[in-house]
């Protein structure tokens, strides 16, 4: 079946020319283009392009020094911080795989992920280390370096910081590192096609997480699909120099939505997901935008941040956007800069979609994606005339997607349920040393998401649930997707979600979890009532669960898993 277009960006290319060219490419780009330009901000301390690409190549021959070789797998175990972005591209400059360590990650999870990924290098965080340390002499780790938030302060503003630098025994420290090594001359010769770049764990929400092996080409064509989808360049690469093409007559900064080295974007996604690496550092980087990064997301730094450093983007999952519609003086900012208010990893509810459009005259829209095509594979056209709600969009640049039978694998046409099926140039290599479960999810070019979908007549897409959340109530397919959309309309729901319980009579019957919002009141009856009149018989909810939060992943994906088992 033939991509639709129908609803393409007029003017917008339908194919884009990309480059074979490492990753760390679009930092060099940068430096070289607008050296001085802030390129991230964090607590008060500012880097410069030029700043940020001297400091990595230090560290790359800190790395160097230290054994580090390509091929060899760095973990990096961080918050979102200027170090973070350092030693990625430093390790990467190396040829080194970056397997990202998520900070919530359990002792056993860390030791699986270090043993499974044969990480021989771990960067780490004084406040973190400790947590994991326990595990280290049973993994292959040969070397850890350890970073303080502290760093990150000069000695006039440190006393108010709320933070002071913890001495961590046994390991390098990351700043005397870098004072210690020139920046690094060298070339490690890359083969972007061959080479792999990140070495990318799964949430684990449905397993043992596996290692997602994504190499340079994957992430240079997810990085230009989606920062040239708001621009509509062609791109150029022509003697070492990475461009954008325009039609004649466009003038970029006025007659599109984003402007290369013109944007600010406040940065809470957290770069150790796939969401973070690709989108708000790599995708950032080759836009020369200045990046406002948060170590933790709290709702009123965030809004202050976006009025004081005036950002024109912002982005996250729906856990991002949830509590800054709710919080009391959401109202009260000013927030007519914002160009863009992109939202992933998990479904955005219509209350919230719609009460995000009263309040950006900007762009609001969804994607999808998964850590399986790098990062992306859908947006919402780059208008706001052209969003639709409840649809994550259409696939983007060299991307095709495709609605299967889930039993018998056949193609199914518009407006037919399915599961969701992806071919572009950012599908991964494979899982890591796990040839069986790559062969179940890869077959002939298209990557089988897992994601319930339909595509309409226009080809947009529309999740209706994961495969494997799929309620089977009396034989009858029950999505939770919808059972939530009706939940949210409830006006004392601040988040929710439904599961299925196990059940002997019916297989499995809906159970609501309910996180009310603050100073809101409902009970059982009340919640039950407002859905249960709204649904067809066997989609009922039968069973209504009060927590003070759901869980979630670092990603914003609802932790299912976890809500199932307690019901057990």
């Amino acid at each position: 079946m033939a991509k639709n277009f129908k609803a393409w960006p007029e003017g917008w290319p339908q194919s884009l020319d990309y480059p074979e060219i490492p990753v760390f490419t679009f930092l060099d780009q940068a430096a070289a283009r607008v050296p001085n330009r802030i390129a991230l901000i964090w607590g008060g301390m500012e880097l410069t392009y030029g700043e940020l690409k001297t400091l990595s190549d230090r560290f790359a021959s800190a790395l160097d020094a230290q054994g580090v070789r390509k091929g060899d797998r760095v973990a990096i175990h961080l918050v979102n911080c200027p170090q973070f972005a350092i030693g990625y591209y430093a390790a990467i400059r190396l040829g080194a795989i970056f397997t990202p360590l998520s900070p919530m990650l359990s002792p056993r999870e860390a030791l699986h992920q270090l043993n499974d990924s044969g990480a021989e290098t771990l960067i780490s965080l004084d406040l973190l280390y400790p947590g994991i340390q326990a595990v280290i002499p049973d993994t292959g780790v040969k070397r850890v370096i350890t970073t303080s938030l502290a760093d990150c302060y000069n000695a006039v503003i440190a006393p108010i910081k709320p933070l002071g630098k913890i001495p961590v025994p046994d390991t390098l420290d990351f700043v005397e590192l870098l004072r210690q090594h020139e920046p690094f001359a060298r070339e490690v010769p890359i083969e972007p096609k061959k080479d792999l770049v990140h070495l990318a764990y799964t949430g684990g929400t449905t397993g043992v997480s596996k290692g997602v092996m994504i190499n340079h080409y994957n992430v240079v064509c997810n990085v230009l699909q989606f920062s040239n989808w708001f621009s509509g360049a062609q791109v150029r690469y022509q003697d070492g120099v990475l461009d954008m093409v325009f039609p004649p007559g466009v003038d970029p900064k006025k007659d599109r939505l984003i402007a290369r080295d013109e944007e600010t974007a406040l940065v809470v996604v957290p770069w150790f997901h796939a969401m973070g690496t690709v989108g708000y550092l790599n995708n950032l980087v080759a836009g020369g935008s200045t990046m406002v990064v948060f170590p933790r997301f709290d709702p009123k730094e965030y809004l202050d941040g976006a009025v004081k450093y005036k950002a024109t983007m912002l982005g996250g999952a729906p856990q991002l956007y949830i509590p800054l519609i709710n919080h009391p003086d959401f109202d009260r900012y000013d927030l007519s800069r914002v160009k863009t208010a992109g939202s992933g990893a998990a479904p955005l509810a219509k209350a919230v979609l719609d009460k995000m459009l009263q309040a950006f005259s900007g762009v609001v829209g969804e994607g999808w994606g998964l850590t399986e095509c790098t990062m992306g594979a859908t947006y919402n056209p780059p208008s706001r005339d052209a969003l639709r709600q409840g649809s994550v969009g259409i696939p983007v640049f060299d991307t095709e997607v495709k609605v299967i039978d889930v039993v018998t694998g056949e193609d199914l046409p518009p407006g037919s349920e399915g599961e969701l099926c992806i071919k572009g140039p950012q599908v991964m290599q494979g899982y890591w040393n796990r040839q069986e479960a790559t062969a179940e999810v890869l077959s002939d070019g298209w990557l089988l998401t897992g994601d319930i979908g339909r595509e309409d007549e226009d080809g947009y897409f529309y999740i209706t649930d994961r495969k494997k959340d799929l309620i089977i109530y009396k034989g009858y397919n029950v999505y939770p997707r919808e059972l939530e959309e009706v939940l949210f309309e409830h006006p004392a729901v601040q988040q929710c979600a439904v599961v299925g319980k196990p059940d002997l009579d019916t297989g499995e019957y809906p159970v609501a979890f309910v996180e009310l919002k603050q100073g809101a009141q409902a009970g059982t009856e009340d919640i039950m009532g407002h859905v249960n009149n709204q649904v067809a018989p066997y989609k009922k909810i039968r069973e209504v669960v009060f927590v003070e939060a759901i869980p979630v992943s670092a990603a914003g994906k609802i932790l299912r898993r976890e809500l199932r088992d307690s019901l057990t």
